[in-house]
């Protein structure tokens, strides 16, 4: 018999028992709060009275997550009842094995429902590790979900302990994983904790011996996380993040010797470098500490996150003496460029400041350090530094195989750091799920469907510059991309980079999109960027990447056929985004750089205005190494690449984000095959192959139908799922349709996907996913009381379902068509026929649904009515103005609200994302309500703005720009 969930839960606390922490019997927020008042009166060695106590509490329940994540480090200034003062400490930091130790399961609390949480890990007294268990058999990410719905319902409650966790683990038995807590993450963003040698520990007994173990729990704590202060989110270090940091700090406390740390790109390098500096700075031995960037890659976030840490150790000008003033200076973190420390290393002008610290103990950490400039970088370091310790971070070493000559000759990774201090590759990273794969489509000779319109066939041209840069050519590879590009992109919701050879294909490249939209054969959004005049034909012979040049010149004389091709870009830019950029000098065209990507990396976050976005980025070397965005999957490349250009390339496309993006598409005008091959093997292995590139088309249509052969033996047809009484069998229905979903949105990024390969027609398809979201409706609305719901821990992941062009919008345009049918001989079978598919549409959008009852209304009762002389579109917008208006007004009538305030709350949310604030939504109240009846007040008006704005404002399309 199957091991339950109550017995995993004994076995675990039994395990922990061993591992030396107290079994304690908590049962509710009061047994919490006695507990608490003990253990900091043993930790701190101090009797406190109630009144002392109770201050404690009001300090402990202030803020969020993140601000009392940092009052967890800090101590309380405690105002005792004798006049004293006494600085109470809530974690020991410094000494983290020397805290007090609990483990309680099953602790009840009371919010907007009734939660019981399974395990919990009590440090001093507070609640800073949470496991949430499911017996074997069930998935992981019901675990997940269950304490997303905690965060939601119950964590807040009764002075907010349950904020104070730091890390949440879940397990089914098999398999377990952590992460920190961040509302705002994913469950792709939890993961597997493993050995040094990245070997995964996933079974819950193992992992409690190796994870949960006392001290090292608390390190983790103190340690390693990270308390992200841009985004204002906590994080937590992964593994081999972990095992790389402790193995810098090793080496530093041990040895004088270098050393470099191998992690595949997009595995988080810039978070490891950082957490790895932080520590260093606090070694007593280390006089300072270099975190060494390319200039191309100082972004904004960077140098804010490293500012708030160390105040001002960030300089982003071109100013070499500051730099100077801030290694003589107290700081002990440095935040610079290359090429600025280069130029305080050699100038004579800072040769007597320089000086003083020749024999200082600097550590150097240098991000990237695949880049060529570190060869002639470190030989001026050894050379001015006798205490020098360099540390290099890549995700694609420099090896005898694909180093390239320079004046210092070839100069592999190895010759400049010694040592590989840890090793994380990209057949582990996409084994722990941290990158995705990637999907390679060759299309000229190497694949015979790549026709032109005519039916003939593209083939690769001669391997010649001039027949490579042919307009023909180009003009037949934009045609593809225009054809393509909603499909690789799931209708734009990601956006792609173009590689280009050379300044001059990228220039044809742009006035090839920028001609074809003129005619209106699309209206994909595509910006671009390069050097004037930078000859790129050495590095495209030999397939590596140059290094981004910004140096703009000046000089009138100068000028050429390529720098007006970029004030002419730009000058588009400009008008597309109402921006005031240029190139008239290199100060200025660096601002322009960073606008683009802030541009491409802002898309990732929450309240990002689509209007803002470029659909697609032509380059020809810039962005093409350390530049990370999530809502990036496709790369389009016409550039000769090889060895780790085009590891660093390709992986522009597989960070991971959410279930949509299941891959990073490379599209390859050019024969890469072998190139891609030889690639692989060098930064992994030579049969990874496999592990990195997702399976071939028949593959998945394969599967596919396997599942639905799996989906009719539960409901033959889909009106068979109305006889799904049980809560088993809808889920068994829920698990089986998803699959057909996944597999579907992996297929149909494929080009030569087509309905007519799946055992399932589209219809039936569609009529399945109905009855899907019907079910997914009925879970969401269910009254307000506590629900333990097998179906409701299920994750439907509806964003492979929504289709953003099926908006207000478009069913508007439908709306129209209907009305002019009406008014012309269209029979009465006919309109009803048209109108029944508009109503069954709207029924199967996900994000449609919630407005259904609007739209239905305003289709049956208001269209019938209209005048031949009125324009439908004016009529709905008056109408659902109204209908809006109504909605607020009733809000306002139920919870006895002011009408003013409530707009504002609106407003507000619409422009910042973020829930009002309990103070804001309070203040909207006519009468004040009680002190016990404001919590429930809060969460039911928020609750209900919510479902406004989702009906009336969310999902308009056009219709809500113009508004």
């Amino acid at each position: 018999m199957p091991q339950t969930e109550a017995e995993l839960e004994q076995k675990l606390i039994e395990r922990l028992t061993g591992l030396g922490y107290e079994p304690v019997t908590l049962r509710n927020a009061e047994d919490l709060k006695a507990n608490l008042k003990t253990q900091l009166e043993k930790h701190n060695h101090i009797k406190l009275s109630d009144t002392e106590f109770k201050s404690i509490l009001n300090h402990l329940d202030k803020g969020n997550v993140f601000d009392r994540a940092k009052r967890l480090r800090d101590k309380m200034e405690l105002s005792r009842d004798d006049g004293t003062t006494f600085y109470l400490e809530f974690l020991n930091t410094e000494h983290w094995c020397q805290n007090q130790y609990q483990v309680t399961s099953q602790i009840t609390q009371q919010g907007n429902y009734k939660n019981r949480y399974d395990v919990t890990l009590l440090i001093n007294g507070l609640p800073l590790a949470q496991i949430e268990l499911k017996r074997r058999g069930l998935e992981l990410k019901e675990a997940f979900n269950q304490i997303n719905r905690y965060q939601r319902h119950s964590y807040g409650a009764d002075n907010g302990l349950f904020q104070y966790v730091q890390i949440f683990v879940i397990s089914n038995g098999l398999n377990t994983r952590y992460y920190a807590n961040n509302r705002k993450q994913e469950y792709k963003q939890t993961f597997y904790w493993a050995n040094q040698g990245n070997n995964l520990i996933t079974q819950l007994e193992d992992f409690a011996d190796s994870f949960l173990e006392k001290c090292h729990i608390s390190k983790m704590i103190c340690k390693y996380i990270v308390l992200h202060e841009s985004d204002k989110v906590l994080m937590v270090l992964r593994p081999y993040q972990y095992y790389a940091v402790e193995a810098i700090i090793e080496r530093v406390k041990d040895t004088d010797k270098n050393g470099y740390i191998w992690h595949t790109t997009g595995s988080g390098k810039t978070l490891t470098s950082f957490k790895a500096a932080q520590i260093l700075t606090q070694l007593p031995k280390v006089h300072k500490v270099l975190f060494v960037v390319d200039r191309a890659d100082l972004d904004y976030q960077t140098s804010r996150e490293f500012n708030y840490f160390s105040p001002n150790c960030v300089d982003t000008t071109d100013n070499t003496r500051q730099l100077v003033e801030q290694m003589a200076g107290d700081n002990p973190l440095i935040v610079t460029t290359i090429q600025k420390l280069n130029r305080a290393i050699k100038s004579q002008r800072h040769e007597v400041a320089m000086e003083k610290l020749k024999d200082k103990r600097i550590v150097f950490i240098f991000d990237e350090c695949h880049r060529s400039q570190f060869g002639e970088t470190h030989k001026n370091i050894v050379k001015s530094f006798t205490q020098a310790q360099m540390f290099g971070f890549t995700g694609t070493p420099i090896f005898a195989d694909n180093a390239a000559s320079n004046q210092h000759g070839k100069r592999t990774t190895k010759d400049l750091f010694q040592e590989c201090l840890h090793k994380y590759v990209i057949t582990n990273a996409i084994a722990d799920q941290n990158v995705l794969k990637f999907s390679v489509e060759y299309w000229g000779t190497v694949k015979d469907s790549g026709k032109r319109k005519d039916g003939t066939l593209i083939t690769e041209p001669k391997l010649d510059r001039e027949s490579f840069e042919n307009p023909e050519r180009i003009s037949l590879i934009v045609d593809w991309i225009i054809a393509n590009h909603h499909r690789k992109t799931h209708g734009k919701k990601f956006s792609a980079m173009l590689c280009a050879s050379s300044v001059d294909t990228l220039i044809t490249y742009y006035d090839t999109f920028k001609n074809k939209q003129k005619q209106g054969l699309h209206d994909l959004r595509a910006i671009a960027i390069f050097t004037p005049g930078y000859n790129e034909e050495d590095q495209d012979a030999n397939g590596l990447i140059g290094e981004p040049d910004f140096n703009i010149s000046t000089d009138v004389s100068s000028r050429s056929h390529s720098r007006d091709k970029l004030n002419e870009l730009i000058a588009d830019y400009n008008q597309m985004y109402q921006t005031q950029h240029s190139a008239k000098d290199s100060q200025a065209f660096y601002a322009y750089y960073k606008d683009i990507a802030k541009r491409m990396k802002d898309r990732d976050r929450e309240n990002f205005q689509d209007q803002e976005r470029a659909d697609i980025l032509l380059v020809v070397n810039m962005f093409l190494t350390g530049f990370d965005v999530k809502k990036l999957n496709t790369l389009y490349v016409d550039k000769n690449l090889k060895y780790h250009g085009l590891i660093q390339a390709y992986s522009r496309t597989n960070r991971i984000f959410g279930e949509l993006k299941s891959q990073g598409n490379i599209v390859s005008f050019r024969n890469l095959k072998e190139n891609t091959d030889q690639a692989v093997a060098l930064f992994s292995d030579t049969n990874a192959s496999e592990e990195i590139f997702i399976e071939p088309y028949e593959y998945y249509i394969e599967k596919f139908n396997k599942g639905v052969q799996e989906l009719r033996a539960i409901a033959t047809i889909p009106n068979d799922v109305n006889k799904l009484i049980s809560e088993d069998d809808q889920v068994e229905f829920v698990k089986a349709f998803r699959n057909l979903i996944r597999l579907q949105n992996v297929s149909k990024s494929f080009t030569e996907f087509s309905f007519s390969d799946l055992n399932l027609d589209e219809q039936t398809f569609e009529d399945y996913k109905s009855k899907y979201l019907d079910i997914y409706d009925r879970t969401r609305s269910k009254p307000n009381e506590e629900k333990e719901s097998l179906v409701e821990e299920v994750d439907f992941e509806l964003e492979l379902i929504q289709q953003d062009e099926i908006n207000v919008t478009y069913i508007l345009k439908l709306v129209a068509n209907l009305q002019r049918d009406r008014q012309t001989d269209v029979t009465s079978e006919e309109y009803q026929s048209q109108k029944a598919s508009i109503l069954e549409l709207i029924g199967k959008e996900a994000q449609l649904r919630g407005k259904r009852d609007l739209l239905e209304k305003f289709i049956e009762e208001r269209l019938p009515t209209l005048e031949p002389e009125e324009k439908v579109e004016t009529v709905f917008q008056d109408f659902w103005t109204q209908e809006r208006v109504e909605a607020i007004g009733q809000l306002c009538i139920e919870e006895n609200l002011k009408v003013e305030v409530v707009n504002q709350m609106i407003a507000d949310y619409k422009f910042s994302g973020k829930e009002p604030l309990r103070e804001t939504v309070l203040s909207a109240c006519n009468e004040k309500p009680k002190l016990l009846d404001r919590k429930k007040i809060f969460a039911r008006v928020v609750s209900k703005l919510l479902d406004i704005i989702n009906k009336f404002d969310d999902a308009l399309g056009e219709l809500g720009e113009e508004e």
